[in-house]
């Protein structure tokens, strides 16, 4: 299962967050400095509305949603790429991961100490940002120092990497991420071997407090700390930046579903901002869903973005990819307009695809198979 690490400096509520998604309350979250020594893993369900609608229609007996890990880091400072408060076991710990969700404290709390003394979100991801390109420097130019000598006898391969990474140098030395730098498809594909902390893809989270929630989801330009990190992203990363208020959904652990759709009712919100950050965090670490129906089960599988239908078979079993014949389809706003796989198929909304068709995000699918 894929792994998106949650990151930040401390005490801008990366513990709180991880207890809010994997509705738990594993990670310690303090009021001081590395509470958080070894990452807590759990496993997020992905909301996804689409299984209720369609488990309905269907009749099903249960539902199925699709899952993702989030891991919660400790909280990374200044000098964390030296070794500066356990820096190289938590940079250590980023590195395991597929994806970065940055935390960004918005919001001024008096009661809530933060790691240097005001709260300034572009700084605060600045310092995050340079930790991690000065440990990918490092990283590099000791694999260059490892690679050249080969790369003087004609070794191919060591002529590559040498290559890239005199590419990746002078880029990272400018404080851009790996990530942002132009690559060819064969040069990305190596750049993977190099598990460089900057050319994971990176979510900004904006953690606001309770009482900007509504206005900041509502208009996110509105909130001046928020508006400050979402261009940023969208500049320095080509990123997404969200808003979410981690305290509030920590406060909705213990409710029920209905409870808790009162408690952010009163709030006048329908959601935190934490459903969307795990559908989105889902999305960059480049998973869609395809939704199966039944009166049995309502389910959704994971696939990676491109998957075609042999391979989305194989996620069900692997005797279906083996004997695939063919994939019945129909779009999920399609299949939900009109109620039902029969008046799909009376309205010729029912495809049948052969192995060549890349299964889409939302597509409702039955396959044919023979073994």
């Amino acid at each position: 299962m894929l792994q998106a690490g949650i990151v930040g400096l401390p005490n801008v509520g990366k513990s709180t967050l991880f207890n809010a998604v994997t509705r738990t309350r594993k990670a310690e979250a303090a009021n001081y400095p590395f509470c958080t020594i070894d990452p807590n893993v759990g496993v997020v369900t992905v909301p996804d509305e689409r299984l209720n609608v369609l488990s309905k229609i269907s009749g099903s007996a249960k539902i199925v949603p699709t899952a993702i890990e989030f891991v919660d880091i400790a909280g990374l400072v200044k000098g964390a790429s030296e070794g500066a408060g356990l820096g190289n076991k938590f940079l250590a710990n980023i590195r395991e991961v597929d994806a970065i969700v940055q935390v960004v404290r918005c919001f001024e709390n008096d009661d809530i100490i933060h790691e240097l003394g005001s709260v300034d979100p572009l700084r605060d991801i600045e310092i995050i940002n340079s930790e991690l390109i000065l440990a990918d420097l490092a990283s590099l130019e000791k694999r260059k120092s490892s690679r050249e000598k080969k790369a003087k006898t004609g070794d191919k391969e060591s002529q590559r990497e040498v290559a890239l990474i005199d590419k990746l140098l002078p880029h990272l030395d400018s404080g851009l991420p790996a990530l942002t730098l132009s690559l060819s498809e064969e040069e990305r594909k190596l750049l993977k071997e190099f598990f460089l902390l900057t050319s994971k893809p990176t979510i900004f989270a904006c953690n606001v407090a309770e009482d900007e929630l509504a206005d900041a989801l509502e208009n996110p330009d509105s909130h001046a700390e928020v508006a400050k990190v979402r261009a940023y992203a969208a500049e320095a990363h080509g990123a997404e930046a969200v808003v979410i208020s981690a305290r509030i959904e920590e406060e909705m652990i213990d409710l029920t579903p209905e409870e808790a759709a009162e408690f952010l009712a009163d709030m006048g919100v329908k959601d935190s901002g934490v459903s969307a950050l795990i559908r989105a965090v889902y999305h960059l670490l480049g998973l869609r869903t395809y939704l199966t129906t039944g009166e049995k089960e309502t389910r959704a599988w994971t696939i990676p973005a491109g998957a075609k239908a042999p391979q989305a078979a194989g996620v069900i079993h692997t005797d279906f990819e083996r004997g695939f014949i063919a994939a019945e389809i129909v779009a999920f706003e399609t299949l939900a307009e009109l109620g039902s796989t029969a008046k799909a198929r009376e309205a010729g909304k029912l495809r049948i695809e052969g192995k060549e068709y890349e299964v889409k995000d939302g597509d409702v699918v039955e396959f044919r198979f023979n073994v």
